[in-house]
């Protein structure tokens, strides 16, 4: 009798033990698993940007300077080297900007698109943009289109684009209300002009825009936005901006065919009178979403990350991600359904640590160190099979360099 008591405890602490430090048991994330990828882009490059595809193939993308040319460019990577670079389009009346950088997206099935800005009018702030599209893995595109269809020579960019299955979903910052004729544009990015909407598009794989919606009339001026697909539908989240100028991050969802309401994520009750030039991340698996963000009310900077178990319809409390010193430029991959991988800056580094929902923490690594000054843009990350891959400019050396990060 005593045996089989004295074994029913052992056994039942055996699976306590194990339930209870099943997080803190899983592979740790180190440093010296940091891995330097030899860089597809030449000098006088920057404004990266990484996508993956439904088939785990990784894309680069960024602008490379030429005299007064700019070129967009794309690479591809496969095991640890990346491809010769393809030039997507080029020109020399460009607006190229630190923060509104151009973005591609690929189905994994031959179909590509991506985007670029280009100057519409004398404003500063005036430019349209142009999207392009490829049915052959990007060896040839079709002829440039403008996304919106307003005319005004007035801002728009802060793109997302995503697959949707069978086209693509581009949401994007629009000023056509905020468009002041008499100047040709408006300086949304000092807090003046008027107010600026954010849009989304459906394109179908004909390059053909099939649908259009006005998500929210009145958001930030110029924080990027970022849009996943859960199983309930596509899901953008962004700054918002109220009439007291309160900009906290606010998600919209396509349920049923219709766009919720704005819903304020968490109310972090920033009041800030201009543009803070930080723009949220999001990635999901399944309806389990996490969005990572930066905020700070009364100056108090922080980094936070928040999971939703049902595609945004709400959110767990906030879990704080930096160190004292954060300055935001975050980016966010879930690893799986109970943990995700975050990245900031932080006291010129590019950190990243790894989250799970119940707000336990693994130990941040430093992945790289960078500038602070918009120079250094904003870092990247993208997930394929057990490797987190990382892009960055260097602001010393003017051109971007990437990073792989063993996670299994």
């Amino acid at each position: 009798m005593i045996n089989k008591l004295f074994l029913t405890v052992i056994l039942f602490t055996i699976l306590f033990s194990c339930k209870n430090n099943e997080q803190t048991n899983s592979p740790k994330i180190k440093a010296e698993q940091v891995r330097q990828l030899a860089s597809p882009a030449d000098t006088a490059s920057a404004e990266p940007y990484l996508f993956t595809d439904k088939n785990g193939l990784v894309y680069l993308s960024w602008i490379e300077r030429e005299g007064k040319e700019s070129l967009l460019k794309f690479s591809t990577l496969h095991d640890s080297s990346w491809s010769t670079p393809i030039i997507i389009a080029s020109g020399s009346n460009w607006f190229v900007n630190w923060a509104d950088y151009p973005l591609l997206a690929a189905d994994g099935n031959n179909n590509l698109i991506a985007h670029y800005l280009e100057k519409s009018g004398k404003g500063t702030y005036a430019y349209d943009i142009k999207w392009v599209a490829s049915a052959d893995q990007g060896k040839t595109w079709s002829t440039p289109k403008i996304l919106h269809d307003d005319g005004k020579q007035a801002e728009h960019g802060f793109v997302s684009m995503i697959t949707t299955g069978d086209d693509f979903f581009v949401s994007w910052l629009d000023g056509r209300n905020a468009a002041m004729e008499e100047s040709g544009g408006h300086d949304a990015h000092e807090g003046h002009g008027g107010v600026m909407t954010i849009r989304a598009a459906t394109i179908n794989k004909q390059g053909e825009k099939k649908e259009e919606w006005e998500l929210d009339n009145r958001v930030c001026d110029c924080c990027q936005t970022s849009a996943v697909l859960t199983d309930n539908g596509p899901v953008v989240i962004y700054r918002d901006r109220d009439e007291n100028e309160i900009r906290d991050m606010s998600i919209v969802r396509l349920v049923n065919g219709k766009w919720t309401a704005p819903k304020t994520i968490f109310a972090d009750n920033w009041k800030i009178a201009g543009c803070p030039v930080n723009g949220p991340r999001a990635s999901a698996i399944g309806n389990i979403l996490a969005v990572a963000w930066f905020s700070a009310p009364e100056k108090n900077s922080r980094v936070n990350l928040v999971f939703s178990e049902n595609g945004g319809e709400t959110f767990n409390e906030p879990i704080r991600i930096d160190e004292g010193n954060g300055i935001g430029r975050v980016d966010v991959e879930m690893l799986d359904e109970k943990s995700a991988m975050v990245s900031w800056m932080e006291n010129g580094n590019i950190k990243a640590q790894k989250v799970f929902k119940d707000g336990k923490k693994d130990s941040s690594i430093i992945i790289a160190t960078s500038s602070e000054e918009r120079s250094g843009g904003f870092p990247q990350m993208t997930l394929t099979g057990n490797k987190l891959i990382f892009a960055w400019t260097d602001d010393k050396e003017k051109r971007i360099k990437t990073a792989s990060l063993r996670i299994g």
